[in-house]
């Protein structure tokens, strides 16, 4: 199926809601949701951003929640459910009748505990049920005349630590200022894992090279040992969104007694 006609599919299955609520990250993925979405339904379609320390408009707290804080391999679990609970109670209150999010067909195929919370709470995916990808809603944001069309993508800090590390506020504001410390460098693409006294660098392997240009490596490592760091490692295998689930096998097999 063609971009417009996946457009047009998503425009159709709009078109037959009454209302709707978005809940907006503010990434590529929702805000092309919402633009599409604010066309069909206009003052029928509002947007929900919540605050977090993991996301940095509705004040949420998942560090309060246990199974959230503990990072354990279905965390995002508990973040989603607190999420759309907070969406699905004020869709209510506002008398919208249904919550969408930004789920694309891509993401079926990674591992996203969220998509069950999502599923309880009975929110739709409107842009896997027009079949589209992520580069496609890349190119239909272009078209759209969006300037979110190649913005990197920004998944929520907790996302830089391994499953089993501990999650806390004073972890997740050193990871962004890290990572705001890279950008800064010229670097648009990135992440800072986060192993106790030891960031682990990712950045694409043709940006490599800007990280040991004197000066800035030097600047790099004092930052970060600024921030609490005691080692600062450069990934060799680059940058890869989601380089951490790499692990899920292992931690599967240890959990089964293999």
């Amino acid at each position: 199926m063609s971009l417009d006609a996946k457009l047009a599919r998503l425009r159709a299955l709009l078109a037959e809601l009454p209302s709707a609520l978005v809940a907006f990250s503010g990434g590529v993925d929702s805000t092309f949701l919402l633009r599409v979405a604010h066309e069909v339904l206009g003052s029928r379609c509002l947007a929900l951003t919540t605050v977090s320390a993991a996301t940095p408009e509705v004040d949420v707290d998942e560090l309060a929640i246990d199974g959230y804080a503990a990072n354990s391999t279905n965390r995002c679990f508990f973040c989603k459910d607190n999420l759309f609970t907070v969406a699905a109670a004020e869709a209510g209150r506002r008398g919208l009748a249904v919550v969408l999010d930004g789920v694309n067909v891509d993401d079926l195929a990674d591992h996203r505990p969220g998509l069950r919370a999502a599923a309880e709470h009975g929110v739709r995916h409107l842009l896997v049920e027009a079949g589209f990808s992520k580069d496609e809603i890349r190119a239909g944001s272009r078209a759209l005349g969006l300037s979110t069309w190649d913005r990197p993508a920004s998944p929520c800090l907790s996302s830089r630590f391994p499953y089993g590390t501990r999650i806390t506020a004073e972890r997740l504001a050193q990871v962004a200022a890290a990572e705001r410390f890279l950008r800064a460098q010229g670097l648009r693409e990135l992440r800072v894992r986060h192993h106790e006294h030891t960031a682990r660098l990712e950045v694409p392997v043709a940006d490599m090279p800007r990280l040991l240009v004197p000066g800035v490596r030097e600047a790099v490592v004092q930052e970060l040992k600024r921030l609490g760091f005691a080692y600062v490692a450069l990934d060799l295998q680059g940058f890869r969104s989601g380089s951490l689930n790499e692990t899920l096998a292992a931690l599967e097999t240890r959990r089964a007694g293999g």
